[in-house]
């Protein structure tokens, strides 16, 4: 089985991953000594939402050898 060519679930684990760079990158600028909480929890949205998209992957992925199985078990009893 083939991979698609364009990977939803990567796009948004990199682009979410940027933003919060981007976001801890901006609050050390603009707030200085003032920043480490914010960026703290910029962090912890930032795991967050790695966790949930690797959640969504297994999923996928068991969801999808689950319905191969199927088939290839109705295949063997026709």
């Amino acid at each position: 089985m083939s991979q698609p060519a364009f990977d939803v679930l990567r796009a948004l684990a990199i682009g979410s991953q940027a933003l919060g760079l981007i976001v801890i990158i901006t609050l050390e600028t603009l707030l200085e000594s003032a920043a480490r909480p914010w960026q703290g929890l910029t962090l912890g949205f930032m795991l967050a939402a790695a966790l949930s998209i690797a959640l969504v992957r297994v999923y996928r992925r068991n969801r999808q050898r689950k319905q191969q199985d199927q088939r290839l078990g109705n295949s063997r009893h026709e």
